[in-house]
């Protein structure tokens, strides 16, 4: 039994009327082996087996022995296949695919601040090799797994007509700006060739997969709990984020893939915000006995509030999608579901 059985019912339901357009679908995915690949994967088969849609999807990996051991039951799916090899340089896999997933981009606040110019190569070569695999395969659809990061350090909710844009004198921007470079990539592919390419900026997250010792505050805390406590906030708590459960992330993702207007920019979250304060002091309410929070740093007076938090009218009024899931709700399903797999499934490699 998927122990993610209820939460894939559930993605199938809200993303019922897509599926007939993936019948006999030939995916390519990059990054399938991380927090939102391993979603998709999730969804992607569990719809194939009880629609019989008679999918397949091959998998870009660095290391696909390490995602076999992590995720069996995914990586060893008749309908996958794992493809080896680095996002930039990657051999074609000699076949047609319908429909690309871009993912292969490492969030990593470490990489990011040690190897900047690693990420954003990474990122802009990584988004051209797969575009030029989608002109020469003939694909139907490009989805590209943009980020919020695209508009730095925005003040208050963002929307996607919001022109603000990273720091470019801070090293630190090399994420961000990376991903700006490759939804432009994107357009230019979409003007010059025809092809059908949809963005999704994706913000902050939880549920299963999320890795729970980075720099994610969430995954974070939720470690902190497990472990008895205490939960600790490293900084001084006014940071000021919003978080869509992961089985709701899917079905944005599916629905901007199919149904997603070509050359469109979709922001994907949720809008409830909270202070990383509140958002500890939330985790530690689903834990009996509550942990005790600490917060490690005081409030430096008239300091700019570090905001990351979309508007997400735009997919809501176009495609129909919503934050289905609770924050509260999703961060028990989490929790419940590292205590019964354990943490060697948490953040699959890419």
């Amino acid at each position: 039994m998927n122990p993610l059985a209820a939460d894939l019912d559930e993605v199938l339901e809200r993303t019922a009327v897509l599926w007939k357009g993936m019948r006999n679908a030939r995916l390519l995915i990059t990054g399938g082996t991380g927090f939102f690949g391993c979603w998709l994967l999730e969804t992607l088969l569990w719809a194939d087996r009880k629609l019989g849609l008679d999918a397949s999807v091959t998998v870009l990996s660095r290391y696909p022995e390490a995602f076999r051991e992590k995720v069996p039951h995914l990586a060893c799916n008749a309908a996958v296949t794992l493809h080896s090899g680095d996002v930039r340089t990657f051999a074609f896999p000699g076949k047609r695919f319908t429909h690309i997933i871009h993912g292969a981009t490492d969030a990593s606040a470490t990489m990011n601040a040690g190897e900047p110019l690693e990420m954003l190569d990474t990122i802009v070569e990584g988004t051209r090799r797969t575009l030029s695999l989608a002109l020469a395969c003939g694909a139907s659809r490009y989805l590209l797994l943009s980020s919020g990061a695209v508009y730095g350090k925005a003040a208050g909710r963002v929307d996607e007509t919001c022109l603000t844009a990273p720091d470019m004198t801070d090293p630190l921007s090399a994420y961000g700006e990376g991903k700006r470079l490759a939804e432009w990539l994107c357009a230019v592919c979409r003007r010059s060739h025809g092809l059908e390419t949809t963005i999704a900026r994706g913000f902050a997250f939880v549920g299963p997969y999320l890795p729970l010792y980075r720099h994610f505050a969430i995954g974070n805390f939720i470690a902190d709990a497990l472990e008895g406590g205490p939960i600790r906030v490293k900084g001084d708590g006014t940071a000021v984020r919003s978080y869509l459960y992961a089985a709701d992330l899917a079905v944005w993702l599916w629905t901007i893939l199919l149904q997603g207007e070509a050359g469109r920019v979709y922001n994907v979250g949720a809008e409830e915000d909270l202070t990383t304060a509140q958002l500890a002091r939330a985790v530690a309410a689903e834990f009996t006995p509550p942990p005790e929070v600490r917060i490690e740093q005081r409030p430096v007076p008239d300091a700019v509030v570090d905001r990351y938090v979309p508007s997400t009218e735009r997919a809501r009024r176009e495609l129909g999608v919503e934050a289905y899931t609770p924050l509260g709700e999703a961060i028990r399903k989490t929790s419940s579901w590292v205590r019964e797999n354990g943490r060697s499934t948490v953040g699959a490699t890419r």
